[in-house]
Order: C-alpha cells, then sequence, then structure tokens
C-alpha cells in the first residue's frame, strides 16, 4: 500500500473532493461502488465526508456547492504558501473561484480556474495533507488536465510550479507528462468537451465497477478499455459528475501512479 504521512511536495496532486447536493446519497453510492468507509466531520464542517481506504484519507465529498454549479470532482494540488502560490497563478493568468482561506488547523486552500478555463484547488497542509494513501483500490491513481488549448495549459503550469515536461504525443494524440524531481505526477492532454482536471481513481477490476454502477444509481461514459496504462473505464455518478477508474493489465506500463 503506498501511504503518507508528511506533507506532499509542491505541485504533486493531493487531494480530490467532491462537491455534491446529498452527502447521503453520495456516501451510499462511492461507499457501495469503491468499498470506501467513511470518517463523517461535525456540523460545523458541514459533515464533510472522507473516504477511507485501508483507514487512512483517499478523497472526500463535500456539501458545500455553490448555487448552479456543475458537480465535478476537484483536484488539489500542494503548495508550502497557498496564498504566494495563487499570487503566481493570477499573474499567469488565472481566475480566483475562492480566495486563499484557512480550514480550521486543518490547512489553507484557494480555488482557482486556469487559463484553459479548467478548475483546481491548491492545498497548504496543516494538520492533514490531503490524501494519506494512493494508487490502491478506491484512491487516487492519476489526475490529468485535459482541454482545448493543452499548449495554455503547458506554459501555465510550469511556470506556476515548475515541472519537467515529458512529451508522449503520437498522431492524433497530444500528451505531456508532468514530471517533479523526474517523477510523473500527472499529465496535461488536448481534447474533452470541457476543460477540466481529469481524476482516475485505481480499481482491482474495471469491469466489475462498471457492471456495479449502473445497479447504483450511475451510469458508464467509457466502456472499459485497454491501454498501455491500464484497463480503464469511466463512470458517471448519481449527481451527473464524472470521473474515471484504472485497473492494472498484463501489458500495464509506465504511469501507474499519481504519487509514485
Amino acid at each position: 500500500m503506498t501511504t503518507r504521512d508528511t506533507p506532499w511536495p509542491d505541485g504533486t496532486p493531493c487531494w480530490v473532493e467532491l462537491a455534491v447536493p446529498d452527502l447521503e446519497l453520495g456516501r451510499q453510492f462511492y461507499g457501495h461502488l469503491l468499498g470506501w468507509d467513511w470518517e463523517i466531520g461535525t456540523e460545523e464542517t458541514g459533515f464533510y465526508s472522507e473516504a477511507l481506504v485501508g483507514g487512512r484519507r483517499a478523497a472526500a465529498l463535500s456539501g458545500y456547492q455553490p448555487d448552479g454549479a456543475e458537480p465535478r470532482w476537484l483536484t488539489f494540488l500542494a503548495t508550502q504558501d497557498v496564498r504566494a502560490r495563487t499570487e503566481a497563478a493570477l499573474a499567469a493568468g488565472a481566475r480566483s473561484l475562492a480566495a486563499p482561506m484557512d480550514v480550521m488547523d486543518f490547512g489553507a486552500m484557494a480555488v482557482l480556474a486556469d487559463p484553459a478555463g479548467a478548475p483546481f484547488a491548491l492545498w497548504q497542509a496543516g494538520t492533514s495533507i490531503g490524501a494519506e494513501v494512493v494508487d490502491e483500490h478506491g484512491a487516487l491513481a492519476w489526475t490529468e488536465q485535459m482541454s482545448a488549448d493543452p499548449a495554455a495549459a503547458r506554459a501555465f503550469y510550469t511556470g506556476v510550479f515548475g515541472y519537467a515536461l515529458d512529451d508522449i504525443s503520437g498522431p492524433g494524440f497530444d500528451y505531456t507528462t508532468l514530471l517533479l524531481d523526474g517523477r510523473p505526477v500527472g499529465g496535461i492532454g488536448g481534447g474533452g468537451d470541457r476543460p477540466e482536471w481529469a481524476v482516475y481513481l485505481r480499481v482491482d477490476d474495471a469491469d466489475a465497477i462498471t457492471a456495479a454502477a449502473p445497479r447504483l444509481g450511475g451510469s458508464v461514459h467509457l466502456a472499459p478499455e485497454d491501454t498501455p496504462y491500464g484497463r480503464i473505464a469511466g463512470i458517471t455518478g448519481p449527481f451527473g459528475e464524472r470521473f474515471w477508474v484504472m485497473a492494472a493489465t498484463s501489458t500495464e506500463g509506465g504511469a501507474d501512479g499519481a504519487q509514485g
């Protein structure tokens, strides 16, 4: 099991969160689909619901959803200084969706939209580092920024976080892996019908997940298919949110986990 107890390096995708209009329904769907246990916060936190994998924090559901906001998974990037990093992101063309704020003693966060329009968040660890487990069944495996302007996204994220780039593009396929100290932590790709940071969760069996999702109130927007990085499928949750699942295959290659 890939676990961590200290803050993630700057720029590492360190947490994923989904704001939903019905926390109980969300807990039921994801709990049954992925086997998540729950640690539910107090009324002061809005009953913030942290998903546990092997007793460690892996993701969360939030009941705070701004009016008119579309439910979507939100990727958090680690930073040692959320206010300075927010200023750098705004100077590089980002738009503020939620100004830097302290989250009790858990840490500090901000929410931004990058120049391509994809929302993302920043997390400065306090008592919470974000994810304590990755790349295990039900935990984060990979996350990638997808939009119609990957060149602008690459310029923005390398400027703000100092990523190195590994271009693995091919015919009809524009994709660059983001590297920190030579280690892949995420990606930037072209395409998709909306700018977003797509979230991939590791699962033991992608086919079993896609079979279960419709029974639990979700649907499948991408049937399971083998790729060099695993067997991947796309799930739509009960609120219309999209996410992807990734299972190992005999042909699985190098990008086998967002945080390594």
